[in-house]
């Protein structure tokens, strides 16, 4: 194989939100096409008008972007194989079937919905194969001229073999043979001139000179017709190479668009956008993805981008469906959080945080980031955790204010000492601070957690929250000494 003349493409649907099933498959090509210095294409397969859905090229193109997946050739970017949309297409495809028909490798058909229907309902009934049954195969030029006569639009189906075998070769699955009988005249060409799937991936996957076809195992079935087209139009095939299914975490069935619960309670994110829209990085979730049917030595877990394209190889796929952990996933991306470096972390932070409709600046920011560093596994957990520094009033049970082995005096007393102690504080810095605290502790003869455990609840409205002094750095003096006199409010009221 020479390396240059690698091109693999990514062909999908715009029929809904981008999946990270296909995220994966694309990973997987855009890997393969890195590592060989080949090229990498995204084809729209938008022929199926019934299904299309005008928010899914934005989302698609937007989420491919966002993992890093940029593409040699396709939609905004051009290229010498265009156009990459199938829809604007349409005559190559036409011109093609129309080949297929005069070979005698394909044919018009005629049949109504109808008869189609209740060809279905006798199968079904009869417990007969289904499948269509060639009633059209066989028509003479005068029955066809016939049905032209009477304004019916045919479609044009395959005409496949109805004896013998097709085999094909599949890098991860060997060698498979197919008996031809199994096989039906699938439609090419439909009625209101789109051409399905199976044709415009052929023609498309030939003229764009495609070597190498990754893509999820459920299109295994239909390779038998895509080799009778290949033969029949005397092209080569490209490599197959049919990916493994990804299942949920249960490890029993598919990782579908439906939504379901995780066992924690949380609901099964799927498409890239709720990733993103979660806080989860995409050096993470790239990392991730590609250990989702991938293996570089079997234990190797944490791959930078370089080493993910230097290291893919398609005999490391597995076969075998691989299960999508969410718990993976989050240990993965709070690792990637902790490694990363300060000023890059804040400027992902602060977006989520002014999303959140936080007034944050860069130096608040820079600021939080040693603060929740160590407690996030995504970006968002940090909002919750840090929202009571932006609240105007924080409210709580007084009673936590009350420390192990302390009473309401005092704790009423700590309050008091500790507004006192940072309202005559020379410098509005932690180490100070910190220091005329724990000095004001034993004065007070109370151990150093009781007191900064009285402050915390003061002035976080909480007992478990960032580091104590990056805290009331943030908040400041003034809303400092807020909190502290209403705490002692609360208490007193209680």
């Amino acid at each position: 194989m020479n390396d240059n003349l690698v091109r693999v493409r990514f062909a999908p649907s715009p029929t809904g939100f981008f999946h990270v099933g296909g995220a994966r498959t694309a990973l997987y090509n855009w890997l393969f096409a890195r590592h060989h210095g080949g090229k990498f294409i995204l084809r729209i397969e938008d022929t199926d008008r019934t299904r299309y859905n005008p928010d899914a090229m934005p989302d698609l193109l937007e989420s491919m972007r966002w993992l890093g997946l940029c593409w040699d050739e396709g939609p905004e970017v051009g290229g010498n194989y265009g156009p990459y949309l199938q829809s604007d297409r349409l005559e190559l495809y036409h011109k093609y079937a129309q080949q297929l028909v005069e070979d005698g490798r394909a044919y018009p058909c005629y049949c109504t919905p109808e008869r189609l229907a209740a060809l279905r309902e006798e199968q079904r009934t009869t417990g007969s194969v289904a499948g269509y049954d060639r009633h059209c195969r066989t028509l003479t030029r005068e029955q066809r001229a016939e049905c032209e006569a009477q304004g019916i639009r045919p479609v044009i189906r395959l005409a496949v073999p109805t004896e013998g075998v097709t085999e094909f070769d599949d890098v991860l699955r060997g060698h498979i043979v197919v008996e031809n009988e199994q096989l039906s005249d699938l439609v090419l060409l439909k009625s209101d001139g789109f051409p399905t799937y199976h044709l415009a991936n052929v023609v498309d996957d030939h003229l764009m000179e495609i070597t190498h076809i990754m893509r999820g195992e459920e299109w295994i079935s239909s390779v038998p017709e895509h080799v009778l087209m290949y033969q029949a139009f005397g092209w080569e095939m490209p490599v197959q190479a049919h990916l493994p299914t990804i299942l949920d975490p249960s490890g029993k069935g598919k990782l579908s668009k439906r939504k379901k619960k995780l066992e924690d309670g949380r609901e099964m994110l799927t498409f890239v956008r709720e990733f993103r829209e979660a806080g989860y990085l995409p050096e993470a979730m790239v990392n991730f993805l590609a250990l989702v049917g991938w293996s570089y030595d079997g234990h190797t877990e944490f791959f930078s981008r370089d080493e993910l394209i230097r290291f893919f190889d398609l005999e490391k796929v597995s076969k075998s469906a691989a299960a999508f952990s969410y718990d993976k996933l989050d240990h993965m991306n709070a690792t990637y959080i902790r490694e990363m470096g300060t000023n890059d972390l804040a400027g992902r932070l602060i977006q989520v945080l002014r999303r959140a409709g936080f007034p944050v600046d860069l130096d608040i920011t820079l600021k939080l980031v040693p603060m929740v560093r160590e407690r996030i596994k995504t970006l968002n957990d940090a909002v919750p955790m840090v929202d009571f520094l932006f609240a105007s009033e924080i409210s709580y049970d007084p009673e936590l204010l009350i420390q192990k082995k302390m009473d309401r005096e005092q704790t009423l007393a700590a309050l008091q000492s500790a507004e006192e102690t940072i309202a005559s504080l020379d410098s509005w810095a932690e180490e100070p601070m910190e220091a005329a605290l724990r000095a004001r502790a034993e004065e007070l003869g109370l151990k150093v957690g009781q007191f900064f455990g009285v402050i915390r609840v003061a002035t976080t409205g909480r007992t478990v929250a960032p580091p104590l002094f990056g805290t009331l750095d943030i908040l400041g003096r003034d809303v400092t000494l807020q909190r502290l006199r209403q705490a002692q409010e609360l208490l007193t009221a209680a």
